[in-house]
């Protein structure tokens, strides 16, 4: 009987996240009725017409409410990639996230709410701005924390290391932060490793009690480790492919918590401050500054935030292929740089970084290539498709959008009554958990306080926090309504094309626009069309606007 409910819970989240992958992607979707269609009609008698966005919101959170009644708190390890109870909770915070956020809360832009309507010409999304679906999704988020089951993971501080595993690089002595322990302060973790540890394999999905839900290693040749070859450098036998823009690279703060030199300046959003130049000597080494950054690195890469050295393979940065055969001269802990003709830069192949910046994110210290799409010598690692640190944000992003002293009475998934409002401590309580295990300072009293700064520093901190994980850059933009001005910038990067001679590498480091990437947003991409076999077979399905 225990299994026999444990099934129908699953089937429950199943259909829930199917359904909701669909929503996200398209939009409104048909729904089809519980009892079934009978699949021996016709298609057209059985074609269906879209639902309202609201209905399948509410469809979807009904569904997952009654999968979380029934699934368990904890999987045995060998049932590890199972949802469970939390995995139900933080996918129906999410849900409510996107369905409090602007493009579908009533601010949806004008031309594709007008016309995106069903086969009798009923509009689909809702006309009008309601504050009420914040406090929902807030609701939701709580229900995750309150079950006292997750935490962000964290690795404790070291002082004895090597290159791949270095002891504990502490940030910047701040009078509070840095003589509080975990998580009040950083007192007694590593923040470098304990962001690295959660992605590289280093830590297994039945240990993480940051992971909510995960596919495990289920996920075919679109595996993390597929990814990280195509991350790796040449040297290391990899592709190569993988680039970061240099506003991702922008976004990290310095260790101190405040802005790099010359954020932004490319684009028209610096605060009027310069790049730094030079580079670290080996002096510099020698005398311990500049840590982790070996020789011959841009200073602009100095004293960054430990996530950015964690994420970020920037020119110079060392790759330590410990995976390597050394007997066969394979090298290890070597530094890759970019340069054209150096060998891992600009080539006359596909094998080189489009941005002169790549993607440490998820990579190992053990991970080598074979020079194919072999995986044996990579780390395996488990996708991390819902994790503590997301419901954390999640949260705090809906509290921040509530107007002050508005109080909302709602209800658990149990049924139980809640209070949800706008609340400095509880928004604190969740981001502060973030900043503390990333080794950077919390915000100030006044971003708390103010709900327009809070949201762009919240948007800010999940494009860092998140980089990488199941596209949520790319449906945050949309669901906020900034993909028409993000997603229309040029691409910024380093100058690929400039070698290593000593008299034009700080050419390398001048912003670039990045011509061999081509990118375009029309209001249109807001939603993906349906397949034409799609609309063929249901007769009843409207296409989305502009297509």
């Amino acid at each position: 009987a225990e299994e026999i409910a444990d099934n129908k819970a699953q089937a429950h989240f199943l259909k829930a996240y199917f359904y909701w992958i669909m929503l996200r992607l398209f939009g409104p979707v048909p729904i089809v009725p519980d009892q079934g269609i009978d699949y021996m009609e016709d298609y057209d008698a059985v074609a269906q017409p879209r639902n309202t966005y609201d209905e399948c919101v509410t469809y979807i959170t009904n569904e997952l409410v009654l999968a979380a009644q029934a699934l368990p708190l904890d999987r045995a390890i060998q049932e590890i990639a199972r949802p469970t109870r939390g995995a139900a909770l933080a996918l129906r915070a999410k849900v409510l996230l996107y369905a409090a956020s602007p493009l579908m809360n009533g601010q949806t832009p004008a031309d594709i709410a007008s016309e995106l309507v069903d086969d009798q010409g009923n509009r689909l999304l809702p006309e009008a701005y309601d504050e009420s679906k914040w406090a929902k999704a807030a609701a939701a988020a709580k229900d995750v924390i309150e079950l006292n089951r997750y935490t962000l993971f964290v690795s404790y501080a070291t002082d004895k290391g090597d290159i791949a595993f270095p002891a504990t690089i502490a940030p910047p002595y701040h009078p509070e932060f840095s003589e509080q322990a975990w998580p009040n302060g950083w007192k007694d973790i590593d923040p470098f490793e304990s962001y690295r540890a959660i992605f590289n394999g280093t830590v297994s999905a039945f240990e993480n009690k940051e992971l909510i839900f995960t596919r495990g290693q289920n996920t075919g040749d679109q595996s993390i480790n597929n990814m990280v070859i195509h991350q790796l450098p040449r040297v290391a036998k990899g592709w190569n492919t993988h680039g970061l823009t240099q506003k991702q690279c922008d976004a990290y703060y310095m260790n101190d918590g405040t802005d790099c030199p010359g954020k932004d300046k490319e684009i028209n959003r610096g605060d009027g401050s310069e790049r730094m130049s030079g580079y670290v000597t080996k002096e510099d080494v020698e005398a311990g500054r500049y840590k982790p950054l070996s020789e011959g690195v841009s200073l602009q890469y100095a004293n960054r935030e430990p996530r950015f050295y964690a994420s970020v393979a920037y020119n110079g940065d060392v790759w330590n292929l410990l995976n390597s055969n050394k007997n066969a001269g394979e090298p290890q802990n070597i530094q890759v740089f970019y340069y054209r003709g150096d060998g891992n830069g600009y080539t006359n192949s596909m094998f080189w970084l489009r941005t002169g910046i790549g993607v440490k994110k998820f990579v190992h210290p053990d991970d080598m290539g074979k020079g194919d799409n072999n995986e044996e010598l990579i780390k395996k690692k488990v996708e991390p498709a819902i994790r503590y640190a997301e419901v954390l944000l999640i949260y705090a992003e809906a509290l921040n959008e509530l107007t002050s002293g508005q109080v909302y009475h709602l209800t658990t998934y149990t049924g139980a009554d809640v209070e949800i409002q706008r609340s400095v401590d509880e928004m604190r309580y969740a981001i502060k958990r973030i900043r503390m295990r990333a080794g950077v300072p919390d915000y100030s009293e006044e971003t708390y306080n103010n709900p327009n700064d809070f949201r762009v520093k919240l948007k800010r901190e999940r494009q860092i926090e998140l980089l990488g994980e199941n596209s949520m850059r790319y449906f945050d933009l949309r669901r906020w309504k900034d993909a028409m001005t993000e997603e229309n910038q040029l691409l910024q990067g380093c100058n690929i094309n400039i070698s290593d001679d000593e008299t034009r590498i700080a050419d390398f480091y001048k912003q670039t626009i990045i011509t061999s990437v081509h990118k375009v947003f029309e209001q249109k991409m807001y939603l993906w069309p349906f397949p034409t076999y799609e609309l063929k077979r249901n007769v009843n399905m409207t296409q989305n606007p502009e297509w």
